[in-house]
C-alpha cells in the first residue's frame, strides 16, 4: 500500500514464532536447538495460549508459543494455526510490523486489539484462527503508541538473524504481497517450510 504521496508502507520482520504441541517441548527444543535459555513470556486469555521468549540481536526475538491446558480461549479458537497443530515443534510463523493492518485484512485477517500487563498491540487474526498462507504470508502486528517492544526489555542472547527462508508452493505470490525490503528475508518455491539461521558466540545456529 502507499500513503497519499505514494511512499511504500513497508513491512518490517517484528519477531519470530515456534509452535509446539506444548510450551515445554517448544522451549526444550529451542534451547537445545540454539545453546540459549529462554525467558518467561506471559499467556493470552483471547486465544487460550502462553509463551516464552528469546532477545535476539538488531531489536528482534523470538517466541515459543502453545496451546494452555489451563485456559479457555474466549475467542473459541486459537490463533497461529495451533488448534491444527501436530508433530514436533517447529518454526511456524513469522510477524511483521506494518502501519495499516486493515489494508492487509483480505490476506493476513482482520485487525484484533491485544493487551498484556504493559503491552498493547494490534494483531491480524482470521476467524477461526487460520494462518495467512499456512504462515508463508506473515502475521501482522502494530504495537501501542506507549508501549516499550518486547525486545528492548529482554535479555540479548548474542544470536543474530542471519537469513529467514520462507518456503512455499505459492512462494512468488507471497512476495508480490508483502512489501517487504530486508535482505535476510527470501522466499523459495518448494514444499512449505521455514529456516532461520543465526550467528552467535558458538558459530552458525538453525531453526526449521
Amino acid at each position: 500500500m502507499t500513503d497519499a504521496l505514494g511512499a511504500v508502507w513497508m513491512f518490517v520482520l517484528d519477531h519470530l514464532a515456534v509452535g509446539a504441541a506444548t510450551l515445554n517441548e517448544g522451549v526444550d527444543w529451542v534451547q537445545s536447538q540454539l545453546g540459549v535459555v529462554l525467558e518467561r513470556g506471559g499467556s493470552h486469555e483471547k486465544y487460550g495460549t502462553h509463551n516464552m521468549l528469546l532477545g535476539l540481536e538488531d531489536g528482534l526475538y523470538l517466541e515459543v508459543i502453545a496451546k494452555d491446558p489451563d485456559t479457555i480461549p474466549s475467542a473459541e479458537h486459537s490463533w497461529f494455526g495451533l488448534d491444527d497443530f501436530t508433530g514436533p515443534p517447529r518454526l511456524a510463523n513469522w510477524i511483521c510490523c506494518a502501519d495499516n493492518l486493515s489494508d492487509y485484512a483480505d490476506t493476513a485477517g482482520p485487525k484484533r486489539r491485544l493487551e498484556r500487563g504493559n503491552l498493547r498491540w494490534d494483531i491480524t487474526v482470521h476467524d477461526g484462527g487460520r494462518l495467512p498462507f499456512g504462515g508463508g504470508f506473515p502475521t501482522l502486528i502494530k504495537w501501542g503508541a506507549c508501549t516499550v517492544h518486547p525486545a528492548q526489555i529482554l535479555k540479548l542472547s548474542g544470536l543474530r538473524l542471519r537469513e529467514f527462508t520462507v518456503s512455499h508452493p505459492e512462494a512468488t505470490k507471497i512476495a508480490s504481497l508483502a512489501p517487504l525490503d530486508d535482505p535476510r528475508i527470501r522466499f523459495k518455491v518448494g514444499p512449505q517450510g521455514f529456516v532461520a539461521r543465526f550467528d552467535g558466540p558458538n558459530g552458525l545456529k538453525e531453526l526449521r
